[in-house]
């Protein structure tokens, strides 16, 4: 596939993304495409008539094509010709001015709605892959493309496109109405311009391909670099790493401005070039037809029409040239935009919230093994574990151990390599899985908390006006920091800062621990998720959590074996394979033979 067929296969991708609502828009916008060609004619065709009754109004007068509007005014001398026809050029002349307002208008208004709608579909395609996919991914090149590369499309691909079409109509409609003014000067013209323009074109083609692949990969590098610094902001103060990220900073952005400004100077680096040639141009023909039989008043209109002709045609020109550079120069990050459009949106997308699967009885994990790649090692190996409903299950082992990967394919995030995750004997699968996970609350080691109230990231997820305050704080007494909370001047209305920067660890937890309640769900699954916690308040969580209603199952994960001593079952897990279950008293015993720590 040659450059022009990549492009257009690339156009083509990005129009199966346009909805129909916006391509009525471009529908409407082609029509008042027309409407400002045939005003652009018709601004040019009242240059003759206008420019000839200035210099020569009896031969206007007697022209054959003036005798309607004569007879229709009821005009009797030349002179009377010159008002209608400046009435008449003064309103083609803004109409013309009027249309091509309203084509800017109609291509920016509409390439930032276009560009809004596929930014809102990436986005909640990507929200929509599985935990696997974003297990593997750079978040940064996401952000990326969300907040960088649509507005590249929208600006170096969209816009310029529409304005390239509108560009080529109006062009080619002023050169058909110039082969009637003057056959060989137009053709002259367009050889002369034509070829300066397609000998620029191919210089500059391979530098733009490269700096647009540089624009898309400073893009993603000044993202990453932005993310990763103020995302660890605490060890970049305290290993005073602010100078790193900085040059890092600098050097992506540097890069990306650099190519970016190549675009732009490629781009607009013809125009200059082109004006002055263009006055050149005019000047020579004024010279050559003042020499003609006919004279200067003879040429004068002639020489009007091709001036105000030129006036219009070298910006359009130079438009379309831009648009081009700049079509070239968006193309790597269309690329990378289209790769989140078409991501698959799984058959549940579109569906309401599903009801929970039935659970009665128990989960069970027969024969699972996992690994996240074709060739990549094996996290689980012949995992075979029964989670009666109602129990307290507890899973300890080493870092790397699989603790956190069996939790994921539990509660349905990760689907099993082989094997099955099974709920009272049904296999839990991708058409399925959103039913099970319906029943699942998570309390992650790291507590996500948006930069909003304590009452909102406990309700997290639920409209402002919807959420049960009773509950709230029914969940927190639950999650022991209920009497934190109404210490606080603000009390559940407190604002815990980006990330829960204002708060502790161990209160982000058991926010975290709060909002798991808050769901109501039947199966708690808690991943360290009281690690940040002391020992007295981690036991005064562990005593909330066994007095929870019976029929909740909860899975804990723990580094230390003493976490999980109200546990009716702990399986220890070792190099992805189940080493031990049993109940903690018999675990601790076995801990105590082998002198190990607990």
């Amino acid at each position: 596939m040659n450059e022009k067929q990549y492009f257009f296969s690339l156009l083509h991708r990005l129009w199966k993304h346009i909805s129909i609502r916006r391509r009525r828009q471009l529908a409407a916008l082609g029509g008042l495409m027309l409407l400002g060609t045939v005003a652009e004619v018709f601004s040019l065709g009242m240059v003759l008539p206008f420019l000839g009754v200035l210099t020569a109004p009896d031969r206007v007068f007697e022209h054959p094509w003036a005798q309607p509007v004569i007879s229709g005014l009821g005009l009797v001398t030349p002179q009377q010709l010159l008002l209608p026809l400046t009435v008449l050029f003064g309103l083609a002349a803004l109409l013309s001015g009027a249309t091509r307002l309203a084509l800017l208008w109609g291509q920016t208004r509409l390439g930032n709605s276009i560009g809004a709608e596929l930014g809102s579909v990436a986005y909640r395609r990507t929200l929509y892959q599985p935990y696997a996919v974003h297990a593997v991914r750079n978040s940064s090149e996401v952000i990326a493309v969300l907040m960088s590369k649509i507005n590249t499309i929208i600006y170096f691909i969209i816009i310029p496109v529409l304005t390239l079409i509108t560009s080529i109509v109006i062009v080619l409609t002023i050169m058909v109405f110039l082969v009637f003014v003057d056959p060989e000067l137009t053709a002259t013209t367009i050889l002369v311009f034509g070829c300066f323009y397609a000998m620029v074109a191919y210089i500059t083609k391979k530098k733009l391909a490269r700096d647009s692949q540089r624009v898309t990969l400073g893009q993603s590098n000044v993202a990453q670099a932005v993310q990763e610094g103020l995302g660890g902001i605490r060890d970049v103060l305290i290993d005073g790493l602010q100078e790193t990220y900085y040059r890092i900073f600098r050097q992506a952005d540097s890069q990306l401005r650099r190519a970016l400004a190549n675009i732009a100077i490629i781009g607009g680096a013809p125009r200059p070039m082109i004006e002055a040639f263009g006055l050149v141009l005019i000047s020579w023909l004024a010279y050559t037809m003042s020499n003609r039989p006919e004279g200067m008043t003879a040429a004068i209109p002639i020489l009007g029409a091709l001036a105000l002709a030129a006036q219009r045609l070298l910006p359009l020109v130079q438009q379309g040239y831009a648009g081009w550079t700049s079509v070239l120069g968006g193309q790597a990050s269309l690329r990378d935009v289209l790769d989140l459009l078409e991501q698959p949106l799984p058959p549940y997308s579109t569906l309401p919230p599903p009801s929970p699967i039935s659970f009665r009885e128990q989960i069970t994990l027969q024969d699972v093994n996992f690994r996240y790649s074709p060739q990549g090692p094996w996290v689980l190996r012949g995992i075979d574990l029964q989670i009666t409903r109602g129990s307290r299950t507890g899973l300890i082992g080493t870092t790397g151990s699989g603790k956190s990967t069996v939790l994921d394919i539990v509660m349905g995030l990760l689907t099993p390599t082989s094997g099955a995750l099974q709920i009272d004997g049904a296999t839990v699968d991708e058409a399925n899985h959103r039913t099970w996970q319906a029943h699942i609350a998570h309390v992650p080691q790291e507590i996500y908390l948006a930069d909003t109230t304590i009452v909102e990231n406990i309700a997290f997820g639920v409209p402002r006006s919807n959420i049960d305050h009773i509950r709230v704080r029914q969940v927190a007494q639950r999650a022991q920091i209920a009497e934190t909370i109404d210490s606080w001047p603000d009390g559940y209305e407190t604002f815990v800062g980006e990330r829960g920067v204002r708060m502790s660890g161990g209160q982000c937890q058991r926010i975290g621990i709060a909002r798991a309640l808050y769901k109501m769900a039947d199966v708690l699954v808690f991943d360290e998720a009281t690690s940040a916690l002391d020992a007295d308040t981690e036991l005064a969580v562990m005593e909330a959590i066994e007095a929870f209603d019976p029929e909740l199952t909860i899975l804990i994960v723990a580094h230390r074996l003493t976490t999980l001593r109200r546990c009716t079952q702990v399986v220890e897990l070792a190099r992805g394979r189940i080493e031990r279950i049993g109940s903690y008293e018999a675990l601790v015993t076995v801990s105590d033979v082998r002198g190990e720590s607990r």
